[in-house]
């Protein structure tokens, strides 16, 4: 099995080149600095590298077991490298230090998170809902709530959960039936829920002294639809009589029990469970926020871990290039230049290998600004300054959970490829990652949903003008291309995709906004619509890369790395790129045929 190696100097590039540690100059971060942020990175690897990453394989081939009575065994060496993450303080890394977190910023967490899915999707999924219950009850919950929950989930002796969706409602959470049913005064204040919920990650484990369920649920007196769903609390251990003491101390098991656990074509090592709330006198749970505006509140959540799943399936394709490059430089078969040669040496694989590490640095630059954007909407000083951050992290998290994942999904079937029939084979690794990948454009909000997000609800509020804003930074680019002669063909490239873009956008504002086909016009092309989003996106920040990887070749450095990222962007810009500008003839192409197709007929 080929180990990991979490790609610190990527992540370093990023950061340092192309962010400019933009977000250590923020308020709230003085004690931060970029040594201290190289530390992380090097310590977050070691964990990565010789902690979580051996654990991968074993985990996908021993899975989890339900065992009688409701518990799930998780496979070997799960919860030690749980408790070894979480007793390293990495679960409050991103977390303020007001909370009892280590106050870094988003884009050093996000970093973090991406080795630590690369080493191990399965295992990082836990964290990830963790970080998520922490930022909805920081935002939602009352005092008594974030007291006597939140330092356990910050330190990870605690973990979290997010339960929204049930067998009759799949993605339309305004199905949701789960009751909430509010306690009599005399007994406390607090309700007792009766429902299930399915598809809940890291709904049942050993690995934590006790887990706490962020519940959508309708009180008994809710209307229909998404304003009747409030959200609730449900600790797995209570104390006997109230919620968790007020010392920390668990009690009896509160009534919700892990009924399964799902069958799935991968991220084996997760528990992926059907929760049963109330199989007695009901699970006891805690209203957080206002009542009926749960969804809202719950989106808070949802945010966190869309942007975290994008990052998530960038570890995943980081990954998978690690696989695919070091069998296809050991590999020999066939001839190259009249001698026998690795199949590295062959330019179709080539073609794959550059394919994959551009595409891979791309997604990565991407989802790293994004996060050093949510960096600026929550902490710099200037009102202004933090409103057109926040515009700029609602347009960008769609495309990040989207693109990403989408992308992904391609990049470890194309290391599936490099390996041939031997990809095929589940020991050599490269199948894991393919079958791992394929969950993330499905949850946390299918990549159709993300585009609908994008095209419909966020394009259409501010007529496009958040996205206008990132392209004209994109075109600015263009033109800094254009002054360098070396570059000046990527800004062409570059500029074309700008071009497309633009004409796409005022097309889909259009069509949006018409009163008679508008809802079905943004369905109809939201998805290509955000896969172009994507493919300039990325390539803006591949052009981004090109120019400070030239200047270091300008200014005399022979560092290999700052060729391979001038190959890497210059694959993206005049070869990937034109793949996603191909979109915009899709969406011009209309809606016609989609309109007339009738499923039931075929």
């Amino acid at each position: 099995m080929i180990p990991f190696a979490a790609p610190v100097r990527d992540f370093r590039f990023v950061l340092e080149e192309l962010l400019e540690h933009g977000s250590l100059a923020l308020p709230g971060f003085e004690e931060a600095s970029p040594d201290l942020v190289e530390a992380v990175l090097e310590e977050a690897a070691r964990l990565a590298n010789e902690v979580w990453a051996p654990l991968n394989a074993s985990g996908d081939r021993q899975g989890c077991r339900r065992r009688d009575g409701g518990g799930v065994t998780l496979p070997d060496g799960f919860i030690e490298a749980y408790r070894a993450y979480a007793e390293g303080g990495w679960n409050g890394i991103g977390v303020s230090e007001a909370l009892g977190g280590q106050g870094l910023p988003e884009v050093v967490a996000s970093a973090v998170q991406e080795m630590l899915h690369g080493a191990n999707m399965a295992l990082g999924l836990c964290p990830m809902l963790t970080a998520g219950a922490i930022e909805a009850l920081a935002h939602h919950g009352s005092d008594a709530l974030k007291e006597t929950y939140l330092p356990r989930l910050i330190e990870g002796s605690w973990t979290g959960t997010m339960n929204l969706t049930e067998p009759q409602a799949g993605s339309d959470l305004s199905r949701v039936r789960t009751r909430a049913v509010p306690c009599p005064d005399e007994e406390g204040d607090h309700y007792r829920l009766f429902g299930q919920k399915i598809f809940i990650t890291w709904g049942e484990h050993d690995a934590a002294e006790n887990i706490l369920h962020l519940v959508l649920a309708r009180t008994p007196d809710a209307p229909e639809g998404n304003r009747g769903i409030s959200l609730f609390l449900v600790p797995k251990y209570l104390e006997p009589g109230s919620p968790v003491g007020a010392d920390g101390s668990l009690g009896e098991r509160n009534d919700v029990v892990c009924a399964s656990i799902e069958h799935k074509l991968g991220i084996h090592g997760s528990p992926t469970c059907t929760l049963s709330f109330g199989e007695h006198d009901g699970a006891i749970g805690y209203l957080v926020g206002e009542e009926g505006r749960g969804l809202n509140h719950m989106f808070t959540m949802m945010n966190e871990a869309r942007h975290k799943v994008g990052v998530q399936g960038i570890g995943v394709a980081e990954r998978a290039c690690q696989h695919a490059f070091a069998y296809a430089l050991d590999r020999v078969q066939g001839k190259a230049r009249g001698s026998e040669a690795t199949i590295s040496e062959h330019l179709d694989v080539r073609r794959m290998l550059l394919s994959m590490r551009a595409r891979t640095d791309a997604l990565r630059a991407l989802a790293l600004y994004c996060a050093a954007q949510l960096d600026v909407a929550r902490h710099a000083a200037d009102d202004a300054e933090r409103a057109a951050a926040q515009a700029r992290v609602e347009v960008l998290i769609p495309v990040v959970k989207a693109f990403s994942t989408d992308q992904a999904v391609e990049i470890a079937s194309l290391g599936v490829q490099v390996h041939g029939g031997m990809g095929y084979i589940e020991e050599t690794g490269a199948a894991q990652l393919l079958r791992d990948a394929r969950i993330a454009p499905i949850y946390e909000g299918t990549n159709g949903i993300q585009a609908l997000d994008l095209a419909g609800r966020k394009l259409q509020r501010d007529g496009g003008a958040a996205l206008t804003s990132l392209i004209d930074d994109v075109e600015a680019t263009t033109q800094a291309l254009a002054a360098n002669p070396a570059l000046a063909g990527l800004a062409r490239c570059l500029a074309a995709g700008v071009a497309d873009l633009r004409a796409a956008l005022v097309l889909v504002l259009e069509q949006g906004t018409d009163p008679e086909s508008g809802p079905d016009a943004v369905q109809a092309y939201a998805t290509p619509f955000l896969a172009l989003v994507g493919h300039v996106l990325c390539a803006w920040q591949m052009g981004r890369a090109a120019l400070v990887a030239s200047a270091a070749v300008e200014a005399g450095s022979d560092d290999p790395f700052y060729a391979a990222k001038l190959q890497s962007a210059d694959f993206a810009i005049r070869q990937w790129l034109p793949v996603g500008r191909a979109q915009r003839a899709v969406i011009e192409a209309g809606m016609e045929s989609l309109a007339a197709f009738d499923a039931a007929a075929r």
